[in-house]
């Protein structure tokens, strides 16, 4: 066809790849590898060329800075040329394209790989591993881990609306709630819950654009954009996603522009009937240093609450776990396991792990309840000495013979506001707790916190009857 002779006519594109460099030069190299290199030559006909452009996002912003100016240029060469138009489509097979950038082909390759239906069982699948190690890796999203599927979520009482929501969105292409907001504690399951509902859409529909990645990965990006002077690529990376997830969100919390940038990415998506999952370690009412308009958006959605586990819910964990690893576990085994890790999954897996591995390791030893309580006693001796907030403010109202009401008020008198900092040092000291959390336990923000282990220090140093008092305290604690 004569249109097709055209396009594909030498000189057109020789005409096409000297804009390109005038263009460069006119711009600067950021801004060309942005916008201008992912653009392709489509059809000509009845005096107008037309461009391929990969987004819509990409093909408003061409147009609005540098239409004009490539009409202007192309009318030069090519007097024939009397209007370009933009179209949003991929670049045409048949015409040699100036520019196929590892975003977009890694993107394309990742979305139109199928995944298996086997995709859930045990074992790392080779698909599974090459967008994991090579694909994923490379792209806007950290890698999924294969085990972490619905098939593999062990769901109890104190997990199943958080479970039924995750599933809703995963299986539902119509957006019931929007965003999707999941929390808990460390440990409980909220990131494999994020990564079931990827690998599920994923395989119901490989075309669908999925990025996953943490609050902290998206931080990095932003703050990487803003110092190459690229924010453009960067809104137009994130804004033209299926789904957007972003884990452990709270790690946004004084980080004021970045918290910007993902609000107008997170209006912007909600607009255009976009799905986004958030979790965090709390509700967005109770998100720390999180702008108010955006604790709006993250909860305007469904908020789903994952508990801390039953004993049930971690018998269950442990026998499923032990079959994936292809054990049989003894019933009084796991309920000794439950009954004495009952804080953490990760935990209470890991340990579960090293008694097996001790079993396999030693002439595949029988796994028993003598064995397990040998081989994990410096872990659950290092459990059952955990000292706890509660246990801390008792022990020290008791010492200095106030209530642990009275702690937790806003009394100032100094017969109460020395023990109550003395207990949040000695939380500080003897918990894993963070500040935001000792905090709430008296009913104070982190920064009362910080301010009373700086007070208590400062006066151990001072005051030795003090640091004796103290001293004797922990001990107590300690025993």
């Amino acid at each position: 066809m004569a249109e097709e002779a055209i396009v594909n006519d030498g000189s057109v594109q020789d005409q096409w790849g000297q804009i390109c460099s005038q263009l460069k030069n006119e711009v600067g190299d950021t801004a060309f590898e942005s916008w201008l290199k992912p653009l392709s030559l489509g059809s000509f006909t009845d005096g107008v060329m037309n461009i391929c452009v990969p987004t819509r996002f990409m093909r408003n912003w061409v147009i609005t800075h540098y239409s004009d100016r490539i009409h202007k240029i192309w009318e030069k060469k090519n007097p024939a040329i009397k209007n370009i138009n933009f179209i949003v489509q991929a670049a045409r097979d048949e015409a040699p394209s100036l520019y196929n950038p590892t975003s977009r082909s890694l993107l394309k390759r990742i979305t139109s790989t199928p995944i298996p239906q086997n995709i859930y069982q045990s074992g790392v699948n080779s698909v599974v591993a090459n967008c994991n190690s090579g694909l994923m890796s490379d792209s806007l999203s950290v890698p999924l881990n294969p085990q972490y599927t619905f098939d593999n979520f062990v769901v109890g009482k104190t997990n199943e609306f958080a479970y039924a929501a995750a599933r809703k969105v995963a299986e539902s292409r119509n957006i019931s709630f929007n965003p999707l907001f999941l929390y808990s504690g460390v440990g409980l399951g909220k990131t494999h819950l994020m990564h079931a509902i990827a690998w599920h859409i994923k395989q119901q529909d490989p075309s669908r654009n999925i990025v996953y990645l943490s609050a902290e990965k998206f931080m990095y990006k932003f703050v990487r954009a803003l110092r190459y002077k690229d924010t453009a690529a960067f809104k137009e990376q994130f804004r033209s996603v299926d789904v957007l997830m972003v884990d452990d969100v709270q790690f946004m919390g004084g980080k004021d522009s970045t918290q910007e940038e993902f609000f107008y990415t997170f209006n912007s998506l909600i607009e255009e009937g976009r799905q986004i999952i958030i979790s965090a370690d709390k509700s967005p009412a109770d998100l720390e240093g999180i702008e108010s308009r955006l604790k709006s958006r993250l909860g305007c959605g469904l908020v789903a609450d994952i508990h801390p586990t039953d004993f049930d819910l971690r018998v269950g964990i442990l026998n499923n776990k032990a079959k994936q690893l292809g054990v049989e576990l003894p019933y009084k085994v796991a309920e000794f396991l439950a009954q004495k890790i009952s804080s953490n999954i990760r935990e209470l897996e890991g340990a579960l792990r090293r008694v097996i591995a001790h079993a396999q390791l030693l002439s595949d030893k029988e796994i028993t309840l003598d064995m397990t309580q040998d081989v994990l006693k410096d872990m659950l001796r290092s459990f059952d000495k955990r000292t706890t907030i509660d246990e801390i403010q008792k022990k020290v109202a008791e010492r200095f013979n106030i209530s642990v009401k009275e702690m937790q008020s806003s009394r100032r008198a100094r017969t109460v506001a020395r023990p109550r900092q003395i207990a949040m040092y000695l939380a500080k000291q003897l918990t894993s707790r963070s500040l935001p959390e000792i905090g709430r336990k008296f009913d104070r923000d982190h920064t009362t916190v910080m301010h009373a282990v700086r007070k208590v220090e400062e006066l151990i140093i001072e005051d030795s009857s003090l640091a004796e008092c103290i001293d004797s305290l922990r001990r107590s604690l300690e025993a």
